[in-house]
């Protein structure tokens, strides 16, 4: 198996239907097939049995680049005989019933001396392959679990056995100075459809994703932003929705437990989304938000999941796979968030059809869905809730800030008697918190029972909770970045007496919320320092996890986090116009 490597060195291939990761020794560590949350043909990466890889025979030196506007990653090594590369997709768009995957690889400079690996381990490594054979023209086809796989171009392969089966294909490549050779995998539930001609397999993917992907010149980081939309455009099925993250288990800090499976569709995360394309444009990532919140308020109302799978069905409960874990985490899939209740949820949806109301983007589905979300935000306001760190079940600030900023963002745009009763709503909301959550000396507090800061604090005043000028919204800023943030990294929240590195990784979204902050209050160039800062936190491929070990500049957790690059988007965006200073306290 292929040795892990850390997170940063990770490139993500992704069709909008499921993706995969693949290291800087062209191992792809992690596929799940036919869907997200589906089992892992390939799994290694937490202690599976499956990869594939294509790789150079000896010594080498690693790098790698996306085609700009594309999820299309080149792998690109320099040997001792000269320069190979390995073009690396997923076929996009993704069809949800069959996944291909295309590698092409170039002799750049000088021969090229690989060895190809195939492995397919179904159901995360318990079903290995079987009915394998080779057709007469080559084609290698056999099945692993349910799925039925085609590997096409591999005709020089032998099978590589253990006890009399068939453990995996193993290939010699040798290619001559500019040379090309073409590998397709194919996976599906059914029988395999018609071959598919590499170049024209290529060529549509090329264009499907300069389709799919706007220009978004308008940035305060155009090429970096794009990057960010196209990573939650794959991240995106045919559904609308959008995963949390491609992997499940890779640790936020080794060893302190918190592991988790993000390969479900999160309302919040999915509302950041939508949110931060909007704020860019009326992109098609709005709409995909818009229709999947919408129908998730449509199919269950006031009992509306904190998450749900990508088509709409409840999160599995969690439970280990008995594999090793990336080192440091554990083997964990489903999650506990299916037996949440979120209240800010419910807030985020009302934010996030006011953004497409601005577009001219929410239909009469999208109202009705509205009115489903503020009736819920009435009748359940008083209940305590999990909130957006998914903790213990309390009277969150956030959350019922949330709602408020969602109530006011929505209500101008509504209907008179909705505009009227959402924005007495709205009122009651602050006020009442304000009365239960207000800290001595004039901050937001996390709960009635908690006097602590937290991030979560920083965003309801930049989505139209409170005013800007708030003494509150202030006073809120002022005391968590003297608290809570250290050398423009930011933290959640203070776990215990520890330092605040040494009790998890900053958190890139909360330095986002900064960077947005500081520019709601004028502070132009302090805004940028925040932005600067945590764009950085990435590896080479560009993608952000959740937390940033900023001792080691490590990423650490699951890999790519989507609501990170769409906070990325979002203040790249906003931060190309100035905003009005704040009178000061």
């Amino acid at each position: 198996m292929p040795p892990p490597h850390v997170l940063r060195e990770y490139a993500l291939i992704a069709d909008g239907e499921r993706g995969a990761l693949i290291g800087p020794r062209g191992d792809i560590v992690w596929l799940c097939a036919p869907r997200w949350d589906s089992g892992a043909l390939f799994s290694s990466l937490i202690g599976g049995p499956g990869h594939y890889t294509v790789s150079p025979r000896g010594r080498f030196v690693w790098g790698g680049y996306y085609e700009e506007g594309t999820l299309i990653w080149r792998n690109r090594w320099i040997t001792e005989n000269g320069i190979v590369e390995s073009r690396e997709a997923l076929a996009f768009p993704g069809d949800p019933r069959r996944a291909v995957l295309l590698r092409r690889i170039t002799a750049v400079e000088g021969d090229a001396d690989l060895t190809v690996h195939l492995d397919p381990h179904a159901d995360f490594g318990s079903s290995g392959p079987r009915e394998v054979r080779r057709d007469g023209d080559g084609t290698w086809n056999g099945r692993s679990g349910a799925l039925r796989w085609r590997w096409t171009g591999a005709a020089a392969a032998r099978p590589r056995d253990h006890a009399r089966d068939v453990t995996g294909l193993v290939m010699d490549l040798r290619l001559n100075p500019g040379d090309c050779h073409d590998l397709i995998l194919e996976l599906s539930e059914g029988p395999p459809a018609g071959k598919p001609d590499a170049s024209r397999a290529w060529s549509a993917t090329e264009d499907a994703w300069h389709r799919e992907v706007p220009a978004l010149g308008n940035n305060l980081a155009p090429r970096d932003s794009r990057h960010a939309y196209t990573v939650l455009r794959g991240l995106t099925g045919s559904t609308g929705g959008m995963v949390a993250a491609a992997t499940t288990s890779l640790p936020e800090r080794a060893e302190a437990g918190r592991n988790y499976d993000y390969r479900y569709v999160w309302i919040r995360d999915q509302c950041y989304s939508g949110q931060a394309v909007a704020a860019a444009g009326p992109h098609p990532l709005l709409d995909d938000a818009v229709r999947f919140v919408s129908a998730r308020l449509h199919q269950d109302g006031p009992r509306m999941a904190p998450a749900y799978t990508v088509t709409g069905d409840p999160v599995p409960d969690q439970r280990t796979l008995g594999l090793k874990g990336y080192p440091g985490g554990y083997d964990r899939i489903g999650n506990w968030v299916n037996r949440q209740f979120q209240l800010d949820v419910f807030g985020e949806a009302l934010c996030l059809f006011a953004a497409a109301h601005r577009h001219g983007r929410l239909d009469a589905e999208g109202w009705r869905a509205a009115e489903i979300a503020a009736d819920v935000i009435a009748r359940r306001r008083h209940e305590p809730d999990a909130g957006v760190w998914e903790l213990d079940d309390r009277a969150w600030t956030h959350s019922r800030l949330s709602c408020a900023a969602g109530l006011r963002s929505l209500a101008p745009a509504a209907p008179r008697g909705r505009a009227r009763s959402w924005t007495d709503l709205a009122d009651s909301l602050v006020s009442e918190t304000a009365a239960t959550s207000t800290h001595p000396s004039g901050r937001w507090q996390r709960s009635p029972q908690d006097p602590r800061l937290d991030a979560a604090l920083l965003m309801p005043p930049l989505r139209g909770a409170l005013p800007a000028e708030d003494p509150r919204t202030q006073r809120t800023l002022h005391a968590y970045t003297r608290e809570l943030t250290r050398d423009h990294y930011a933290y959640r929240f203070r776990h215990d007496e520890r330092p605040l590195e040494e009790a998890e990784g900053a958190f890139l979204l909360c330095g986002y919320l900064m960077a947005l902050a500081e520019h709601q209050q004028g502070h132009q160039e302090e805004a940028l320092r925040w932005f600067e800062r945590n764009r950085a936190a990435c590896g080479p491929p560009g993608l952000y996890t959740e937390e940033y070990d900023i001792g080691q500049r490590q990423l650490r957790g699951n890999l790519p986090q989507a609501f990170v690059h769409a906070l990325m988007l979002e203040t790249a965006t906003r931060l190309t116009t100035a905003a009005a200073a704040a009178p000061a306290l």
